[in-house]
């Protein structure tokens, strides 16, 4: 974005301009999340990793949106968005 402007080439006698615009490269997640198995009980850690940090995640199940409770524990750190399944039952697979 710093290189966006208006540029131009001036030989005195003329000028011939240019604008210039860069678009950012959209996010891309660069390591997917891995199927997971697990007794009940147990906590479940889901990981993927993104092209750029402190992107905006929302996390689903189902089509469902998750948000941070008791139950899911939602964390981003750099690249790496991670969801914590607290004490896992069958209703979580």
């Amino acid at each position: 974005k710093a290189d966006a402007g208006l540029y131009t080439c001036d030989i005195g006698t003329d000028v011939a301009k240019s604008k210039v615009s860069v678009q950012e490269k959209p996010t891309e997640v660069t390591k997917q999340l891995e199927d997971k198995t697990s007794p009940a009980g147990q906590d479940i850690s889901l990981s993927c990793e993104l092209s750029k940090a402190d992107v905006n995640i929302r996390w689903y199940k189902d089509g469902k949106a998750i948000r941070k409770s008791q139950k899911y524990d939602l964390q981003q750190e750099g690249t790496r968005a991670t969801l914590i399944i607290r004490d896992s039952t069958v209703k979580d697979s």
